[in-house]
């Protein structure tokens, strides 16, 4: 019984953790049901029950009778807009439109409600294999993290062997039973296989990725009636074979045909489903806030792109979520003069409008009662915030290249032709593309049962046999998991780029790399994310010599007590005020570059020669393997890092002796911080080895002519060198959006960092 729920449902345990148990997921379940309900009960009630004459005061109402008062005879109250339940009944069964669509709602219903009623019994299943076999009582769950719950899986296959193929079950063999299908999803978005971005008239490229032709995707290629999986751990094996590949092609070219016209066919009840659930879940929201459609969320695209390879979805969440601020603030620096202009003046118009009518009812409430008054206010002032919101910050300083490299920190990808361009609108808006507008989000979703069917017919149907190639060439069958894709395994031999560090490590041919260095970021971030997880041989010898590499670049890297001082230059940019000692560190690493070479003294009324990114984060990675050791010798580390380091906190360790559980408890917290810095580190100091391997010729004329402090302190002295690459122009401190701090403040930490400098104190002085 243990072995079936491991082997059928580790997706299951996986959500059962995340969703913090069985109660709440059955509270989901039933409140899902109630909502769907109540969205079609009361939307029929809207339709037929309502007399909007009379709520509308276009008809009179007169109340006659023993008990009303002669005054409020005409007055509408709310029960005179409501048909009573008979006349409300007739209105339904005359109506045939509306008697379908209530028959197609119950039978959807139905549907939903048979499944809940399985998904309870196989909830139940799995909270007593989290009581009886994993020792874990429900009140207790939401006090264990994940990493604690997969240490005794593992455990418990060892004493149990619920995995009757395999002896021993590693951490890797955990995340490709959960991810099986998410992986296969980040490599065809990694090979640009599935067809998410159109070019459009006027509109030019354009990603369209939403729910429900993700959910078409995953129905095709997965789980669906004629998909390519037999079951839910293995791919058919007339898709193996490469014989057949043509006949099979046509197949799945019919299968994605019909798929197409049967979304065609749902559209109208799609449609009127989206538009329904949309009006009531964000009107409320947009009259509260009329500003929250300006806010940005990371599109659906943009997750698939962003995600490592065997990353699960609480892992991405919280490094998204720290990677936001970051990436706002460069979405925010990007303004239009046209627009400002004209929000300025709208603003003015709207507002002194405004202000007339709020001091006539505060004059005289009886203002109110004039008809369409309440409406004009509040129309104005969602007029006013909206215009608000394209009138930039007056403390903003222009800095994309800073703002660009504190986003590769924590998304940990960008693509090569970014670099140099962060302040040109194309880099901007292939950013926009993965960091959208809510309002964007849900216009997407609303057109989304409209577009579907088009990209599903006149799209993917003609990448049936890349498809099919694609499947056939990247599935790999692991004992123990089943089929999985290959790129999921993090083969640098098989899948590695020479540009990332696997040059002579790898024999992959264009067609099998992974793009962007995908399959070497993964490997370290699963790495450092499972400092206990034992790689294969050719990825030891990778991560052997990243080590090595950074081991030797470190020798001219500054040191971390240097970084640690130099943190307060870039905390506005990186946005975190924790002040936390990883944090610190990865702020010291984004500012040290920029402040070096810009010529700009240290504590010491020195000039520090110009270092690269590259080398202050080797610094502080070559620190933390030291301060694992009993008797540091370097002496450039700093006493503090010697001291906060947990012993499993970076994969840079002489061992990977597994601790008591005890402390492994105990440094939880710390433990994530320090990977989560870690692995940024990582990112900063791959993308500039790769940017040196790919473009030594530019890399070195960025560090022939560095830009002197001066030239950043205004926008056009800027803008002048903003070709440099991100290597030199690293934040220092910069208050944007929101960010006001008194100008003393300012100008005393100035005169600290200067020593009498004779800087230009202002706003833009930091960037």
């Amino acid at each position: 019984m243990l072995f079936e729920i491991f082997l059928n449902q580790p997706v299951h345990i996986y959500h059962f953790h995340q969703k913090n148990g069985f109660a709440c997921m059955m509270m989901s379940e039933f409140f899902e049901l109630v909502q769907l309900l109540f969205v079609v009960t009361f939307t029929t009630f809207l339709v037929n029950c309502v007399e909007y004459d009379i709520l509308f005061a276009n008809r009179a109402v007169n109340h006659t009778g023993p008990g009303h008062n002669p005054l409020d005879r005409n007055k509408v109250t709310l029960p005179d807009a409501i048909l009573p339940s008979q006349q409300c009944t007739q209105r339904i069964q005359e109506n045939s439109w509306i008697i379908f669509l209530l028959i197609m709602a119950a039978i959807f219903w139905i549907y939903r409600l048979v499944k809940v009623f399985c998904n309870v019994l196989s909830y139940w299943e799995i909270r007593q294999f989290y009581i009886k076999a994993l020792k874990i009582r429900m009140d207790e769950l939401c006090n264990f993290t994940w990493q604690e719950v997969q240490d005794r899986l593992i455990s418990l296959q060892r004493e149990q062997q619920m995995c009757i193929h395999k002896k021993e079950l590693t951490e890797l063999d955990i995340y490709h039973r959960i991810l099986r299908f998410k992986n296969y999803m980040v490599a065809m978005i990694n090979k640009s296989l599935l067809p998410v971005q159109l070019q459009l008239p006027l509109l030019g490229n354009v990603v369209f990725l939403t729910q429900g032709l993700k959910y078409n995707f995953e129905l095709i290629l997965f789980w669906g009636p004629g998909s390519l999986f037999q079951n839910k751990w293995n791919l058919h094996p007339k898709y193996k074979r490469n014989g057949n590949r043509l006949e099979l092609a046509q197949q799945l070219s019919r299968v994605i045909l019909l798929m197409g016209l049967a979304n065609l066919l749902l559209c109208p009840f799609i449609l009127v489903w989206q538009v329904l659930y949309a009006f009531f879940s964000y009107t409320e929201v947009i009259r509260r806030e009329p500003g929250s459609l300006g806010a940005r969320r990371w599109s659906l695209y943009g997750r698939l792109y962003l995600r490592h390879f065997n990353e699960l979805d609480h892992e991405l969440h919280g490094r998204l979520g720290r990677g936001y601020k970051p990436t706002s603030k460069y979405m925010n620096s990007f303004t239009s003069p046209v627009l400002t202009v004209l929000a300025k003046n709208l603003a003015f118009f709207s507002g002194s409008i405004l202000a007339v009518l709020i001091a006539l009812t505060v004059y005289d409430e009886d203002v109110l009662t004039v008809q369409h008054i309440l409406t004009a206010i509040t129309v104005l002032g969602v007029v006013i915030t909206i215009a608000r919101s394209f009138i930039p910050d007056e403390h903003m300083v222009w800095c994309p290249e800073q703002l660009l490299q504190c986003m590769l920190a924590h998304i940990h990808y960008m693509p090569d032709h970014w670099r140099g361009n962060a302040n040109k609108s194309e880099t901007r808006d292939e950013v926009a593309q993965l960091f959208q507008y809510k309002a964007v989000f849900i216009l997407e979703e609303l057109l989304s049962p409209i577009v579907t069917p088009f990209i599903l017919i006149f799209h993917l149907r003609n990448k049936s046999l890349e498809i099919i190639d694609f499947f056939r060439n990247f599935t790999v069958e692991v004992v123990g998991v089943g089929d999985i894709c290959s790129f999921a395994q993090m083969d640098i031999r098989r899948h590695g780029n020479p540009t990332w560090l696997s040059e002579g490590q790898t024999e992959a041919s264009i067609y099998q790399q992974a793009e962007n260095g995908k399959t070497e970021l993964s490997l370290m971030h699963f790495t450092i994310k499972n400092p206990r997880w034992q790689p294969p041989q050719e990825s030891s010898v990778f991560i052997s010599h990243l080590k090595d590499k950074v081991q030797h670049d470190a020798q001219g890297g500054p040191s971390t007590q240097l970084l640690l001082s130099e943190a307060p230059f870039c905390t506005s940019l990186q946005s975190n005020e924790s002040g936390t000692v990883p944090d610190n560190l990865l702020a010291g690493v984004l500012a040290h570059s920029n402040l070096t070479a810009s010529g700009l003294q240290g504590r010491d009324h020195r000039f520090i020669p110009p270092s690269t990114a590259a080398s202050a984060a080797a610094s502080v990675l070559a620190s933390f393997s030291t301060s694992q050791l009993p008797h540091t010798s370097r002496g450039r580390s700093h006493g503090l890092l010697r001291s906060s380091v947990p012993p499993e906190s970076t994969m840079y360790r002489s061992d990977r002796t597994i601790i008591d559980s005890d402390s492994c408890i105990r440094s939880n917290t710390l433990h994530s911080e320090f990977a989560s810095a870690e692995m940024s580190l990582h990112a900063i100091y791959m993308h500039e080895l790769h940017q040196q391997s790919s473009h030594p010729q530019r890399t070195l004329e960025q560090w022939q002519n560095p830009v002197p402090m001066r030239d950043l302190h205004t926008n056009t002295g800027f803008q002048a060198h903003s070709g440099l690459g991100s290597s030199i122009s690293m934040p220092t401190t910069v208050h944007l959006g929101g960010w006001q701090e008194k100008e003393e403040e300012e100008n005393e930490d100035d005169q600290e960092i200067n020593s009498g400098s004779t800087l230009k104190q202002g706003t833009g002085s930091s960037c």
